[in-house]
């Protein structure tokens, strides 16, 4: 017999990839979809689904959302979470949950201090950061506590069709078909896009989830992460080429972010050497698929992409 995985936020961006992977349950009642704020409901439809295992991904997950609504990042991601761990452990949970955090604790890291690692001191620079920093320390606690071991997962950057395009690479995939398509003007109004960021797949970011809940150490962050840092640059002209465009990038001053971290680059060898995980998806494929993602959903096909 399977394991009852209870999934929330089962409909967002990576939960709707667990859902095309994996049998799951998600956090509803018969009502539909349960607010993680809504204790007593939570508590009941955690009594009532009794799953084996819990992947907990619902959360405000944008960085310029809790710049301007702090309250409401932090009531989600840290009460939330807070909610879920008392309704587990008053229905009497004894599996095993999957909590996940962010890589954006570690705050801004020096250049010649990375890759980073899991040990490094935690910096977090923005509300939404701060958020994800006390519910990881609240599941730390709980996984000693609560009667059921908690996995931390801490992933970098991840991409993917149906992600919104607030997040860098399914923005410039959104504007690049609207480009190939004759929608708008082949030029991209961009920040600074030589700055490098560490991308995964989520595919990839999903089977870590599934190994790190299987395999991995109660109380103990992972870093999920390609261990390849790319500029965003590079990432646009790739999904030129993929779209058989050429556009002009136009610097944006009210894009820039003084400031901003320059280079990341994560190390994952504690995911491997706990769970045997590195990335499989070539990072090509990954783009073209985020392109035909919103090709197909700006309704105007044209050719598929020629291979890289």
């Amino acid at each position: 017999m399977s394991e009852r995985a209870l999934v929330t936020g089962y409909n967002g961006f990576v939960g709707s990839h667990l859902a095309a992977a994996m049998p799951i349950i998600p956090l509803e009642d018969a009502s539909g979809l349960v607010d993680l704020l809504d204790l007593p409901r939570v508590a009941k439809a955690v009594a009532e689904l009794k799953p084996d295992v819990v992947y907990h991904l619902a959360g405000q997950a944008f960085v310029g959302d809790s710049l301007a609504d702090p309250r409401a990042t932090y009531e989600v991601n840290f009460f939330g979470t807070l909610n879920l761990i008392e309704a587990l452990h008053a229905a009497g949970f004894r599996g095993r949950m999957l909590f996940a955090g962010s890589a954006d604790v570690y705050g801004r890291v020096p250049e010649d201090e990375q890759p980073i690692r899991e040990d490094r001191p935690l910096r977090p620079l923005n509300p939404y950061a701060v958020s994800k920093v006390g519910a990881e320390a609240l599941c730390c606690q709980a996984s000693h506590q609560a009667g059921f071991e908690i996995i931390l997962a801490r992933p970098f950057n991840h991409v993917g069709a149906r992600q919104s395009p607030k997040f860098v690479v399914s923005d410039f995939a959104r504007r690049i078909a609207m480009v190939a398509q004759g929608k708008a003007a082949p030029v991209l109004d961009v920040g600074d896009v030589d700055i490098t960021r560490d991308f995964t797949d989520v595919r990839d970011v999903i089977r870590a989830y599934q190994l790190l809940l299987a395999q991995g150490r109660p109380a103990e962050p992972y870093n999920i992460c390609s261990g390849v840092e790319r500029s965003v640059r590079s990432v646009i002209e790739m999904l030129a080429q993929i779209a058989r465009v050429k556009v002009e990038l136009r610097v944006d001053s009210a894009r820039l972010r003084p400031g901003e971290q320059r280079r990341v680059r994560g190390d994952y060898s504690r995911l491997h050497r706990d769970t045997a995980w590195k990335p499989q998806i070539d990072f090509e494929q990954s783009l073209i698929d985020v392109f035909n993602y919103w090709n197909s959903e700006l309704a105007c096909p044209i050719p598929p992409p020629k291979q890289l």
